[in-house]
C-alpha cells in the first residue's frame, strides 16, 4: 500500500464531526487559492501577527529581531 493509500485510510478512521471536516477543507481551499503550498528552503516568510498559545498576538517580525525563529501549528485536530 502506497503512503498516499495509507494517509487516506487514516484520515477515513479519524471519525471527525462533519463541522470539523469543513474546517479543515475550508483551510486546504484557501491555501490552494494564494498557491501558497508552503515555503521552499530559504524563502522568507511574510510577516504576520498570529496568536501564540496563551492567546497573544505575535509578529513574526518582532521575534525574527531577536533571532532565528521555529514555527509550530497546531490545528486542533490531529
Amino acid at each position: 500500500m502506497s503512503l498516499k493509500d495509507q494517509i487516506a485510510q487514516f484520515d477515513a478512521s479519524r471519525n471527525r464531526p462533519p463541522e470539523i471536516v469543513a474546517i479543515l477543507k475550508r483551510g486546504n481551499e484557501t491555501v490552494k487559492a494564494f498557491g501558497a503550498a508552503g515555503l521552499q528552503i530559504g524563502e522568507r516568510a511574510p510577516d504576520f501577527i498570529l496568536p501564540n498559545q496563551r492567546g497573544e498576538m505575535v509578529r513574526l517580525s518582532d521575534r525574527l529581531s531577536r533571532g532565528p525563529v521555529v514555527l509550530s501549528f497546531y490545528r486542533g485536530v490531529w
